[in-house]
């Protein structure tokens, strides 16, 4: 295998496929990346049997071949190599000399026949959706997705498929994300797609471009246990997550006694300056009092007190809640508008946060029980 390819490009190409590159395995040709080198394309593949990414990116082959690389070596020497051009060439004992500027550094590949290889999707359905659209919604979902294998389908978002919309939904235990865009499907289907596929797919996804450009579009299918993302010049395959997920739509509390209105920036800062005397070794609840048009802060801890308040409008019963404060900030730092609403059936009850208008997105945080103030 021989071929030239410009520097910057295949050190970005290397750079994304690496995130599936398993660090740690018994089978070695698992820590490196494929390389596939034919007509005037390399293709590049890192998979550690669970999420496999690909690209394709332009090349000048001289000669026709594959070969798998180190992973964190190649992509150490692309990035360290002087020059706009990088030339590779491999043996067929898969001894490899790479060149750029007047740089050159001989490595030993491994044989690509020891490469698994990746899923084939078969009886797939697809859908179509902006790529910045769905950064967006795995962007306000993923702070909810479980980190605690006890369930593990809880470890991925839920993607609930109708025609004429799309649903990502993810839950631990201790809150639920749910965010909602209108679009036109044409299928219905339900699925659950892991968390960590889903942070790269984010990475990989454009956000959103200038009115005068034409939108880019992610092409998602998916079979019985697996899920493609197509996205620009990148692949992305994963298994998806099987077991009961959690029936959101019973999960969301209907109707409410109380309703806050407030500055979503305002009520962040508030939370973040009381948040200062809690940490993981001092834990205390952020004590919130809805009361005359004004949520009140308050927290304390063996460090000290911390009280402040945040004007707003209130409609129905005054109450006071306690939450563990980050799950709050959280969902507070996954809302994209300027003013929230906060619907609440009682002290014991899950705060929902939702848009003032529409139904784009739902947070749910459940409280935490107060004891009485010394």
């Amino acid at each position: 295998m021989k071929f030239c390819c410009e520097k910057n490009r295949l050190a970005s190409a290397v750079s994304n496929v690496s995130r599936a590159v398993s660090s740690r395995t018994a089978l070695q040709a698992l820590e490196g990346i494929l390389i596939k080198a034919q007509g005037d394309s390399l293709t590049l593949t890192g998979y550690d049997l669970e999420l496999g990414i690909t690209t394709t990116i332009p090349a000048d082959v001289q000669e026709a071949g594959e070969a798998v690389i180190s992973a964190k070596l190649f992509g150490d020497m692309i990035r360290k190599l002087e020059g706009t051009e990088v030339s590779f060439e491999c043996d067929e004992k898969m001894l490899t000399v790479i060149r750029g500027g007047l740089s050159e550094f001989t490595i030993l590949g491994t044989d690509p026949a020891d490469y698994p290889e990746l899923p084939k999707l078969s009886d797939s359905d697809s859908l179509t959706i902006p790529q910045a659209t769905l950064k967006s919604m795995i962007e306000q979902t993923q702070f909810a997705i479980s980190q605690n294998d006890a369930k593990p389908v809880h470890t991925g978002s839920l993607f609930d498929v109708m025609p004429d919309s799309l649903t990502l939904v993810s839950v631990d235990g201790y809150r639920m994300a749910v965010r909602r865009e209108r679009a036109d499907t044409g299928i219905e289907t339900r699925f659950v797609v892991p968390g960590k596929t889903l942070a790269e797919i984010a990475k990989l996804l454009s956000p959103d471009l200038p009115d005068e450009e034409e939108p880019k579009n992610a092409v998602i299918s998916v079979s019985r246990k697996h899920v493609l993302a197509n996205i620009g010049e990148y692949s992305v395959i994963s298994r998806l997550l099987d077991g009961e997920f959690l029936d959101y739509q019973a999960a969301i509390p209907q109707g409410h006694s109380t309703q806050v209105t407030i500055g979503t920036r305002e009520l962040i800062g508030a939370v973040d300056r009381a948040s200062l005397l809690i940490s993981d070794r001092l834990r205390s609840p952020l004590r919130l009092r809805f009361e005359e048009d004004e949520i009140r802060l308050s927290c304390s801890t063996s460090l000290g007190k911390a009280y402040d308040k945040v004007p707003c409008q209130i409609e129905g019963e005054e109450l006071e809640m306690g939450f563990n404060n980050k799950y709050v900030l959280d969902a507070l730092r996954a809302a994209d508008c300027d003013r929230l609403c906060l619907q609440i059936g009682g002290p014991l009850s899950p705060m929902k946060i939702v848009p003032p208008e529409g139904d784009g997105f739902l947070f749910l945080v459940l409280p935490v029980r107060l004891k009485s103030e010394q």
